[in-house]
Formats: structure tokens, C-alpha cells, sequence
């Protein structure tokens, strides 16, 4: 049944949730025009908005997400809003704008897996955005970013980066997203290094997933065993970017440990599983993101590719079928496997990861079509 969508379908079906999100989240930062940031819940007042907390990690993944959108509208020549309302081409360069003036003119800040998230989003546009002049600004971002990652990785607990700048706990949300920065920015070495560290310390030789991260406690360190979905995202994309049969070998593990240990069951069909809202309403997504990567790369065998694009497909298609209508918005559940309206009844506010997290893995899902469409 995966197999009879179109690209087209999958293509309106993200650009439905490109819409949905953008309107219904997007905003100016304190009414500034040539401003634009997400809110981080709705409903809000603009007081309950500059009272919201922060988030910036969620504004680098809608940035991320504003990026697909983009590219969708370079292909197919139509604005993702409508033509009265800014390209997803403005908003991107505006969102990184804004990102800098809500973060006290800096693009730094004390959680290093918050700057690897930025850094990624913002290489991505940097790489898309084309003439020298338009590239200069993230450059500079660029490498204030990789210089605060590079201080992280430090030999302490055998290698990987800090959590944050209490530097007492190294994991993998920081150390897996800053592996596949550096593989982009060109630091293959320190980029395999941190692969390897992870390897050693915190992959689970029980489930081939990878654990939380290591921190010492009382003078031990002392692993934090937690499996999330999004950990296993950005080691996929590094194992990937980094190539190499053992690199290669490890992703089409990993691709098998996900579908074996982080799905559900759905009447034969297996969808990836959720961690709720908040924080972790975002994990799956980014798992999906990268999932996608993997569907469409040459470099893995067939029955890899085939296992993570059936995983990111049936994982939107639920997400999409189980969407409801809200006022003028569209709205996607949190589980894939409950409809939105159970999973946000009436009335109840609704949290921007949540919806970013459909986004992503319905533009992920258009992302294996197209591919498949191509290649066929």
C-alpha cells in the first residue's frame, strides 16, 4: 500500500504541513518587522509568547525544515504559502537573523547540542544559498559555532563532546550531531574520532542502539542507558557521510536496531515510536530525517534502504491520516498510532515539536518518493 503514493502526494502532503506549521507557529519577535521565530505553543497571547521559554534548539529544526521547503519551491517554481505571503527562501535567512537578535546577539550559548543542532540547519542553508555575498553571514555563525564544538572535544571520559558548559556529562545528543557538522565542514578526522568514541562508550551491544551519554558520579563515570529515537538520527547521518565498509556496515546495524527495538506494531506495519511532547516531541523527526538519508543512499545494500524507507513512509502516512482540523490550522498528533484530536483534545494547547516533528517526517517521506520516482 506504501508503494501506490506518488511524489506528488507526498510532495502536497509536506507542503500541507509546511503551510499548517509556519502560519500557525510563525511569528515576528516582538512585532520587529524583518523578524520571524517560532512560537514554541499555541494558543498565545504576543505577552504569553515573550514569556515562553526559549527553545532554541526547536528554531534550528524548524530552520531545518524551513530549508526542505525552500528547495521545494526551487523545484517547482511556487512560493510554499502562496504568493502573498514570504517564500520559505525569505524566511530561512530571517528566522537565522532572528535567531541571533532573541539570543542576545550571539549564536552561541551553554548547551553544545543546541549549537551542533544550529550548526547543521544553518550549514544546509549556507550550502543552498548561493553567491559569495549571501554566504558570508553564515559562514561567521559557522565558525563561532565549530570553534565552541571544538572546545568540547576534549580526551575527558575517553573522548565525545560535553552535554554543556558544566562539562560533566558527554552523550550523544551533542557528540552525535557535532560528528556529522564536522564531516560536512570538513573535519573528516575529528568526525570519525567522535564515531569511534561513540562505538566504544555508548553503543548498546544488546540492542545496537546508542545509549544517552557518560557522566561521572563521584569520581565514576557512569553510563546514563536511556534510548531515545533522535540519538540514533545523526549517528546514522555520520556513519553515511563518513563512508567506509565499517562505517557502512554499522548503519545498516543501526537501520535493523531501529526497526527491531524503536517501533510499533500497526497491523502488521511497522511505524517508529515517539517519546511525547515537550523536548522529546521533536526525537522522532529527527530520527526520520535521517532515516531518509539512508533510504536513498547507494552506499548502503538494498534491504537497508528498503527497511528505513518503509519506516519514515508508514511512519507519516499515520501521522497524516490521523491529522485533524483546529480553527483554521491543521494539526498532527503526537503518536503516530493516536489521532490528533485524542492526542490533543479540544482546547488544550498545542507545542511547536510536536508539529515540527510531522513536518520533518512527512518532508522526509517526500524526500524517499522523489528519490524513487527517479531512480525507477
Amino acid at each position: 500500500m506504501l508503494n501506490e503514493d506518488s511524489p506528488l502526494d507526498a510532495d502536497h502532503r509536506a507542503g500541507t504541513a509546511a503551510r499548517a506549521v509556519s502560519s500557525a507557529f510563525g511569528r515576528q519577535l516582538a512585532g520587529l518587522p524583518g523578524t520571524h521565530l517560532a512560537a514554541t505553543s499555541r494558543p498565545a497571547s504576543r505577552l504569553q509568547q515573550l514569556r515562553q521559554p526559549w527553545h532554541y534548539w526547536w528554531q534550528a529544526h524548524y530552520l531545518d525544515a524551513l530549508i526542505d521547503a525552500g528547495l521545494r519551491e526551487r523545484r517547482t517554481g511556487l512560493p510554499f504559502r502562496g504568493p502573498e505571503h514570504p517564500a520559505a527562501a525569505e524566511l530561512a535567512p530571517a528566522l537565522v537573523r532572528t535567531i541571533g537578535l532573541r539570543n542576545r546577539m550571539r549564536y552561541t550559548n551553554r548547551f553544545y547540542d543546541d549549537m551542533a543542532w544550529l550548526a547543521l540547519a544553518v550549514g544546509r542553508l549556507n550550502a543552498v544559498s548561493g553567491s559569495r555575498d549571501r554566504q558570508r553571514p553564515y559562514r561567521k555563525i559557522l565558525q563561532s559555532l565549530s570553534a565552541a564544538l571544538e572546545s568540547a572535544h576534549t580526551p575527558e571520559l575517553g573522548g565525545g563532546i560535553y552535554w554543556n558548559r558544566d562539562r560533566s556529562f558527554k552523550n550523544t545528543p551533542a557528540t552525535a550531531p557535532a560528528a556529522l557538522h564536522f564531516v560536512r565542514t570538513g573535519s573528516r578526522d575529528r568526525a570519525q574520532e567522535l564515531v569511534d568514541w561513540l562505538n566504544a562508550t555508548l553503543l548498546d551491544p544488546q540492542t545496537g542502539l546508542y545509549m544517552d551519554g557518560i557522566k561521572v558520579v563521584r569520581g565514576r563515570p557512569e553510563l546514563e542507558k536511556r534510548i531515545f529515537t533522535y540519538n540514533q538520527g545523526p549517528v546514522l547521518g555520520a556513519l553515511l557521510e563518513l563512508g567506509g565498509t565499517a562505517n557502512l556496515t554499522r548503519a545498516a546495524d543501526l537501520i535493523r536496531a531501529v526497526d527491531t527495538h524503536l517501533t510499533d506494531d500497526d497491523g502488521g506495519t511497522r511505524v517508529l515510536r515517539t517519546h511525547g511532547t515537550g523536548d522529546a516531541g521533536l526525537f522522532t523527526g529527527i530520527l526520520g530525517r535521517y532515516l531518509a538519508q539512508a533510504a536513498v543512499s547507494p552506499a548502503l545494500p538494498e534491504p537497508a534502504r528498503r527497511t528505513a524507507a518503509a519506516l519514515v513512509e508508514s511512519t507519516a502516512r499515520a501521522l497524516w491520516e490521523g491529522r485533524s482540523k483546529r480553527a483554521d490550522w491543521i494539526l498532527f498528533s503526537a503518536r503516530p498510532l493516536q489521532p490528533a484530536a485524542v492526542s490533543y483534545p479540544g482546547g488544550t494547547a498545542v507545542g511547536l515539536s510536536t508539529q515540527l516533528q510531522a513536518w520533518i517526517l512527512l518532508e522526509a517521506s517526500a524526500r524517499v518518493q522523489r528519490a524513487r520516482a527517479e531512480s525507477s
